[in-house]
Formats: structure tokens, sequence, C-alpha cells
């Protein structure tokens, strides 16, 4: 080896050793970033919450769950009985809450058959808001400093937050039906609600726009008091099914890997190991790999076989098998990529396959009434067949 490049080398290794002592003797920075993660520790993360959940919500069982509420309730939900087979209450605590269009409606069915859901978060969906007749806004008033206000048993509580808070407020509600639990006050004197109970049919919704309250540094503050008393409105014999990010769910494995991946210093390191593998294994190859023959991929010829079998039938005019055919592989498709039983073809399976592949309620009801019309008869037609395959591409499937 030329004694250039040990004197490169040398430089090389001694600069990385500074680095990295520069590093290690630095102070890490305070990560205020409002991330609400159960796992970490940061001042907006909700690591003790998530330690000490069992303490808030004694005697109530916790269930946390990773997956949309529409994938979670969905799987508990009796068609025949049109109920569910649990009950209890949602919990979701986020900054913002994010749940698409079709779990609001799976939610607001929960709801509906008496459960209640306790929704923590800066804003909410459209959907609900619209749902429950409420609007929130920004004020644009709020200083660092805030007072909540808490009212049980005829008795009001105060509380004062100084970092973190949002200024979001409820707008309008239905004063007629809605029960305000909460109040946000700051040094100026304006008083607006922030936590209200809005009852569903046979349930209700628990409205909160501070999530800051349930995270590490209000926590470790002495302000668990706060969390306790808006917590306290969840009944105690209930199930409380939390909704976590799926890679926080309890029940996936601790791995090195996603260590690693958290921590920035271990994820470049990781990042660069990679690159540097890849670049040695492009060059070595480059260097070493022989010619390797072309060999042609076996054809694909299930299409044309499924073509001519199609055509022979068509031929044949044997519209009343190709029809049957059709509607077994129709069904089929349903009950592997949608979940929904096929036996009875009634306003049950009709609405179930409208919420879930969101097509037209009507093409839906077409394609069920001609399923029906096909299945009675011992003959069809060609233009019977035609439009039944037109409905079918309609359906789209």
């Amino acid at each position: 080896m030329p004694k250039s490049l040990k004197i490169y080398i040398f430089l090389l290794v001694l600069i990385l050793v500074g680095i990295i002592i520069i590093d290690a003797n630095k102070k890490t920075p305070i990560d205020w970033r409002p991330s609400y993660s159960l796992r970490e520790k940061i001042p907006f993360g909700l690591y003790v919450f998530d330690q000490e959940s069992k303490s808030f919500f004694n005697p109530q069982k916790i269930k946390k769950f990773g997956e949309t509420p529409y994938e979670f309730f969905d799987q508990y939900y009796d068609v025949d009985d049109s109920t569910y087979t649990v009950s209890g209450t949602f919990l979701h605590i986020d900054n913002s809450c994010t749940i698409d269009d079709t779990s609001v409606d799976e939610l607001l069915y929960f709801v509906s058959h008496g459960n209640n859901a306790f929704l923590s978060a800066t804003s909410f969906p459209e959907k609900l808001a619209d749902s429950l007749h409420f609007e929130t806004a920004q004020s644009n008033s709020f200083l660092d400093s805030i007072q909540f206000k808490t009212e049980r048993n005829h008795k009001t509580n105060q509380f004062y937050f100084n970092k973190g808070v949002n200024d979001a407020y409820f707008y309008e509600i239905d004063s007629t039906t809605t029960t305000v639990l909460g109040a946000q006050s700051n040094s100026k004197g304006i008083t607006q609600t922030n936590f209200v109970r809005i009852p569903y049919k046979n349930g209700a919704f628990y409205l909160h726009l501070q999530p800051v309250a349930f995270t590490n540094y209000y926590l470790l503050k002495e302000n668990a008091q706060y969390t306790q008393e808006v917590l306290g409105y969840i009944a105690p014999n209930e199930t409380i099914y939390w909704n976590v990010n799926q890679y926080e769910n309890q029940n996936l494995s601790e791995s090195p890997l996603r260590y690693i991946l958290s921590k920035p210093a271990l994820r470049w390191a990781w990042y660069l190991s990679l690159i540097s593998l890849l670049f040695f294994m492009i060059f070595n190859a480059k260097r070493r790999q022989r010619i390797i023959p072309i060999k042609e991929p076996l054809k694909n010829t299930t299409v044309d076989f499924t073509k001519t079998i199609g055509n022979l039938y068509y031929q044949e005019k044997d519209h009343q098998n190709i029809a049957e055919k059709k509607i077994v592989f129709l069904l089929e498709k349903i009950r592997n990529e949608y979940y929904i039983d096929t036996f009875n073809l009634d306003e049950t399976f009709i609405n179930r396959l409208h919420q879930k592949t969101g097509n037209d309620k009507t093409v839906i009801e077409n394609v069920v009434q001609l399923i029906k019309k096909i299945r009675n008869q011992s003959q069809t037609t060609e233009k019977e067949l035609i439009n039944f395959n037109e409905l079918l591409e309609k359906l789209n499937l």
C-alpha cells in the first residue's frame, strides 16, 4: 500500500473519530414536536399516558388497535342481528383527527348502538362535524398561558397550561342537545368552549380540543388531575378501544431495525452502510460478472385459452351457461376481496357492497335483480346476456 494512501486513510479515520467525539459531547436539544407517539419520551409524546393508562382507566379494560375504525369494528358487526358483538368507548388522541370518511360512518354506527366515542384533537373530520352539527375555529387571540376549566359535581376547577396549547374552540354547537363540559380562557378574559358532549342516537361523542393535556410534559408537571377529570366522563364499566398508530400497537414485535430507524444518527449510519454496500456490489459485479444467456420467458396462454373457451360457448348459443359462470365468478370475487356473505342477495348485501366499494347503489341493485332473474329461468337470451355484461362493466369490481 502506498504511503500517501495510508496518510489519507489515517486522516479520514481521525476526522471521523473527531466528529463522533464532538457529536457525543453535544447536548441534545429538546424536541418540542407534537408527535403524540406512545413510544416517544419527548415533551409532547404520549409515553407517560400510555404507561399510566391502567390507572387512568381503572377498572376499565383497554384494547389497543392499529387498524382504521372501520377495519376494527366491522369485524365485530353481526349482520344477522344488525348489532355489534362488542361494546364500550372508542378513544382517539392525536394532534389532528384524520379518520377517513368510511371510518367516520362506521364510528357513527357504532356509537348509535349505545356506545361512546372520546376524541381529543385540534381538528375533526368534516364529515363528523356535519353529522354532529358543530363547527370549530381558530381564535388567534390566546397567549402562551391558558386556563382550562372543567365542571364536575357543580364545582368549577381551574388548570393552567403554558406550552403547546392551541387556540381552537367550538365556534358553533347545537345548544339544545350539546352539553358543555369544559372551557378555556386567556389572560385577556376571553373564554371559549373546548370540551363538549354530543349525544348521537343511543350513544354519545365526547369531543376535546386540547390533546396536549395528555402529553408527557403536562402529566409530569402535576397536571394529571385535569386529565383525570376529562377522562372521568367515560363510564367505569366500559371497555376502552384505543385507536393508536399501527406501528405503535403493542402487539407488534420490537426489532433492532425499528430502534435504529427511530434515531437520526443511527438511521443515517444505516443508510450510508446500505449505500456503500450497494456501490460495492455494483462495481464488484461489473468486474466479475459473466455474460448471462438470455432465455425467453414462458408465454402465458391463459388469456388465449379463456378467449377460445368463451368463443366456443358463444358460438353454441349457450347464453344461460355463460351467465351462470359470470355470476359464480362475481360472487366468488365479492366474498374473497370484500368479505361479504353472498348467500342472501338482499338489501343488507346491497348496502354492505355499496359501503365497501363506493359504487352506485342503483347499479348494484340492477345487477342483483338480473342475477335473481337468470337463476330463476332455464334459458337466457343473447340480449339479456349483453345487458348483464354491461352492468358488470359498470360495477367494475
